[in-house]
């Protein structure tokens, strides 16, 4: 009796099954590495960012309203780069007007783009007391009940 050469289904079948094995356990740790990336990146233009505001602030005893790529009298010149403008929209400033009595302070915050990678996220933020923090209820403001240090990359923040 001949034998032919091949795998038998079952064989086929084993190996299907040892791939999607392997594969649902991979591919959640991929995309959680891949979040982590873009929000690394996100963090450190944010922490650039921040020392910048504080250059101005020394400069001009104000901080700076926002970025542009041109030079400006009330803006930080610089642009965002292409790794975090392709998963955060442009950053978000709060400065409080510059008026007597009022105390110079700053938040700026980076939203992630709707159905992006990291979209469910959170927005990252820093501010002149270097607290840093992502949030979901965009209020621009630190609450340790919702939202999350950066330094915390396991937790997820909740609405």
């Amino acid at each position: 009796m001949q034998r032919s050469s091949g795998f038998t289904l079952i064989e086929l079948m084993i190996t299907c099954a040892i791939v999607a094995i392997l594969v649902a356990v991979a591919l959640p740790s991929y995309q959680q590495h891949m979040i982590r990336a873009v929000r690394s990146a996100g963090q450190q233009f944010l922490l650039d960012l921040a020392q910048r505001q504080e250059q101005y602030f020394i400069d001009v005893r104000w901080y700076a309203a926002g970025i542009a790529t041109t030079s400006t009298a009330t803006k930080i010149t610089m642009s965002t780069p292409d790794t975090v403008a392709a998963k955060y929209q442009a950053p978000a400033f709060t400065v409080p007007v510059q008026a007597a009595g009022v105390v110079p302070t700053f938040t700026i915050c980076l939203a992630p783009i709707a159905g992006g990678t990291v979209s469910t996220d959170g927005r990252l933020c820093t501010n002149n007391a270097g607290q840093r923090w992502r949030e979901v209820d965009s209020n621009s403001a630190y609450d340790s009940a919702k939202d999350c240090l950066w330094e915390r990359n396991t937790c997820t923040p909740t609405p």
